[in-house]
């Protein structure tokens, strides 16, 4: 197969897609196959180099038209632009790294997750799969995400493999919460088959809540059914690219003490918010997510069991 081959440098294709951002890529054989909206792709990398393949077995080039859903021909975007866009290749990472404390911890993180980047995720799908991953591991997050894509989504081509878009909130809230359950979603069904009524009727437009000040849509998403603080930041990192946004789920607050507050017998949860919202500044979703997968690797390493019960737990 052909693939357009463009530069990516400062990049780590598989460290970005394995630290706990999104669920649904595969690993097949040199490279990855999965989804960037409803369109699918198989992306490798060699060296500073990317290859990637859109649907249909031919990379897409600048000027390529296609049918959109009304019948009439509008201008598909190069398969270099998406996957540019996707993997924030466009963010300037050396400057982001440059502005994280200087301490050993931070460091240590730092120089681990070299060109790890804050992939920029389709709001709905990235809102849908955190109410998914509460309490819940990495590997039964994937399991859920594979559920509903097969069972709601629409199939895509690659080469030789079939994988599965995300469903649409509309499809979501069609379904039954026994149907939603059977793609392994417990309690979490009910939360998310509500979020999707909200959206797919409108009362929740989450593109136009893209102009909100940060406190305003963390407002608005902790008001939605099954998001609470920890979801809402990740939603707000992943999907809005918030980077100061820091998520603090079980695996993180244990990551602070253990590394910041050492002596601290007491530690509240408002004081932990507050110190990682000024001390890691305006990148701090950036230096959250090169702590957890730094710590999240180590210990994989290390053969120390972690079964912390919340969203992207070992």
């Amino acid at each position: 197969m052909k693939l357009t081959e463009f530069p990516a440098p400062d990049f780590d294709l598989t460290m970005t897609l394995d630290s706990g951002q999104v669920f649904h890529w595969e690993k097949v054989d040199n490279g990855f196959v999965g989804v960037i909206g409803d369109r699918a792709f198989c992306v490798e990398q060699r060296g500073e180099m990317l290859r990637a393949l859109l649907e249909g077995g031919a990379p897409a080039t600048p000027g390529t038209r296609h049918a959109n859903g009304a019948g009439s021909q509008e201008l598909a975007p190069p398969v270099m632009q998406l996957v540019t866009d996707y993997f924030a290749l466009d963010h300037p990472l050396a400057e982001i790294c440059a502005s994280f404390p200087d301490d050993p911890v931070m460091n240590a993180a730092r120089d681990f997750c070299r060109g790890l980047r804050i992939i920029r995720q389709p709001k709905w799908e990235c809102l849908a799969t955190f109410i998914c991953s509460s309490m819940k591991q990495v590997a039964h997050i994937r399991q859920i995400s594979a559920a509903l894509r097969k069972r709601f989504g629409d199939p895509r081509k690659i080469d030789n493999h079939v994988i599965h878009t995300f469903p649409p909130a509309e499809r979501i809230a069609r379904a039954s919460e026994t149907e939603l359950r059977e793609c392994a979603l417990g309690y979490r069904a009910k939360n998310l088959r509500a979020t999707a009524q909200l959206v797919s009727s409108g009362e929740c437009n989450l593109e136009g809540w893209s102009a909100l000040p940060n406190g305003d849509l963390r407002k608005n998403l902790c008001e939605l059914p099954g998001v609470g603080a920890k979801i809402a930041n990740c939603v707000m990192l992943f999907a809005y690219e918030r980077l100061r946004a820091f998520p603090i789920d079980v695996w993180m607050e244990r990551v602070l003490k253990q590394q910041y507050f050492r002596r601290a017998r007491k530690l509240s949860a408002s004081r932990l918010r507050g110190f990682s919202e000024t001390y890691f500044g305006e990148h701090g979703g950036y230096a959250q997510q090169y702590l957890f997968h730094h710590a999240r690797a180590t210990s994989r390493k290390s053969g120390v069991s972690r079964n912390s019960s919340v969203h992207r737990a070992l």
